[in-house]
């Protein structure tokens, strides 16, 4: 039987409110993670909300170009793993230029990923429990966050905190979009609207140009792009794949990588396939008939799109914003992040242990000769493996 009209265009409607929704949440739980990033980096304001604008741009023309074209809802988003993975780094040796440069080869790996099939497979073969160790090690830092903030600035945090654990009891989607709300409330009784100039409300976009030092290359690219591909881009396929969608990743890939690179020169990390969020457009309740469901990719990147202008004056807020009001609402973000990656990270008792010295490592903030704690709890645990496989050998 042939729905009628009405039918049809209730469900579109639908899908391109599911659309909104994803991109809506997708922005509003993480923007504040990528600034909190860039600016641990070396990023100015003007650089920060240039790369908010660079980001937001790139995966909103992915998303609507790849959804449109495959007729599959694509979406893409920042790599929000990426940038906890900064917001614990130092500012490398040549500032936030070198940065750049980091991100730069960054894209290039993940292009380089979608070209050259047999790349990516091999990178799906670094153990997951380590890639989840490292990216824990580095969410268990910025998780803790509100609750340093909290003792500092309590009539500030102690709002938001209430609102987060609120909405996560009822309505979780809402949760971290909600806590946002509440901190603004906080900021319009704190007077920070008040000091916002005329010029945020215009977009700004800064060119960046990039230099290339080993330290920057080894303590950024190289974990940016591994928590980027084995993060994001791996269980965004997956995630497509559940719902039935398994279109050639190629271009997407590719695409992602290439936005990236020319992007770092606006100041922004990474992009790639959205994971969690991209089954808010993918699933039933974007769309009954998943071949309708690309109205809510589209619909996603162009709410993405629609934040781009925005970026200046969120940046701006954002500096003016009660002290850890921004990591606060970064860290309540990421808690369920966390949560996935040390199950993910523990769950093999066969690894556990190597894990568990990965998360450590990784969580301890050490940097020897600029090279931050990240690289080095991937290389402690793969040391370990490596080590334990050695000696089992020689015992057998």
């Amino acid at each position: 039987m042939t729905p009628s009209p009405s039918v049809h265009t209730t469900g579109t409607t639908h899908a391109v409110l599911a659309g909104v929704i994803c991109g809506f949440v997708g922005f509003t739980s993480s923007f504040a993670v990528v600034l909190t990033g860039v600016r641990a980096v070396g990023a100015s304001a003007d650089q920060a909300a240039s790369a908010l604008l660079v980001l937001c741009l790139a995966m909103g023309l992915g998303t609507v170009f790849f959804s449109w074209r495959l007729r599959m809802p694509i979406t893409m988003a920042w790599s929000t793993p990426g940038a906890a993975l900064l917001a614990t780094a130092a500012v490398p040796a040549g500032g936030f230029a070198a940065a750049v440069g980091a991100f730069m080869v960054c894209g290039v790996l993940l292009a380089v990923c979608g070209f050259i099939r047999p790349l990516g497979e091999l990178v799906a073969r670094i153990p997951s429990t380590l890639a989840s160790g490292m990216l824990a090690g580095v969410l268990l830092t910025l998780c803790a966050a509100p609750f340093l903030a909290v003792v500092d600035e309590p009539a500030a945090i102690i709002p938001v905190m209430v609102v987060w654990l609120a909405l996560m009891a009822l309505a979780r989607r809402w949760a971290v979009p909600g806590a946002l709300v509440a901190a603004l409330v906080v900021m319009a009784v704190d007077g920070v609207f008040g000091s916002v100039t005329a010029d945020a409300a215009t977009p700004v976009l800064t060119w960046v140009t990039p230099t290339f030092h080993t330290g920057a290359l080894v303590a950024i690219a190289v974990p940016l792009f591994i928590v980027t591909m084995t993060s994001q881009n791996i269980p965004g396929i997956a995630v497509l794949a559940s719902f039935g969608y398994r279109p050639d990743m190629r271009a997407p890939l590719a695409y992602a990588g290439t936005a990236s690179a020319v992007g770092a020169l606006g100041g922004g990390h990474a992009i790639n396939l959205a994971a969690i969020s991209a089954a808010l457009a993918a699933g039933p309740e974007a769309h009954p008939d998943p071949d309708r469901r690309w109205v809510a990719g589209v619909s996603c990147g162009f709410t993405y799109l629609a934040f781009g202008p925005l970026s200046a004056l969120v940046t701006d807020l954002a500096s003016a914003a009660p002290h850890g009001l921004v990591e606060t609402i970064a860290g309540l973000a990421l808690l369920g992040t966390l949560a996935g990656a040390a199950a993910a990270a523990l769950a093999d008792t066969e690894h556990r242990e190597a894990a568990a010295l990965t998360i450590v490592v990784a969580a301890s903030g050490m940097t020897i000769s600029g090279i931050g704690a990240a690289f080095w709890g991937l290389v402690a645990g793969a040391a370990y493996l490596l080590v334990m496989r050695v000696v089992e050998r020689f015992r057998s």
